[in-house]
């Protein structure tokens, strides 16, 4: 006698393996979330426990929490991922937004980070003007030859 096979199905209707898909791309997605939330924390030069620190009692998150959240063993609330973004000075699309292709940045460019992250808005604001100055700035364009060698005494002629 052959097992009749029963096609069992979510309370959604979807077949098992499509259940199983959409919970993997779950994980992914909190992957990727606890991934964001690192590399922003690491990219500012933060600590865990300046981070748990800034968000003080409000969000009530410890050092130990944050990093769980980071490492994936722990989920994070909407509370707490605004209260992150708000310490990262990011918006919460930042953070839930699928991820561009990863570029890597110069170490000159991340230390630019980590010290503006430590300055007051209005130095923040002056260096983002000097860098828009820099970008817009054209130097002239110095010649690679050698100026020809001048010839005759000035003024006679």
């Amino acid at each position: 006698m052959k097992k009749r096979r029963t096609n069992r199905r979510d309370p959604e209707g979807r077949s098992p393996s499509a259940a199983h898909n959409d919970a993997d791309s779950i994980d992914l997605e909190r992957k990727a979330l606890a991934d964001r939330l690192r590399e922003t924390r690491e990219f500012l030069g933060l600590s865990q426990q300046e981070v748990a620190d800034a968000l003080g009692p409000t969000a009530g998150l410890t050092r130990l929490a944050v990093s769980a959240i980071e490492t994936g063993r722990r989920k994070v609330e909407s509370v707490e991922l605004a209260a992150l973004a708000r310490v990262y000075g990011q918006p919460l699309s930042y953070f839930l937004a699928p991820r561009p292709k990863a570029r890597v940045e110069p170490e000159e460019v991340k230390f630019i980070a980590r010290a503006a992250s430590k300055m007051t808005a209005d130095d923040r604001a002056e260096l983002l003007r000097f860098a828009e100055f820099l970008g817009s700035y054209k130097a002239p364009v110095r010649s690679t030859t050698a100026p020809a060698p001048r010839t005759g005494a000035k003024g006679k002629g």
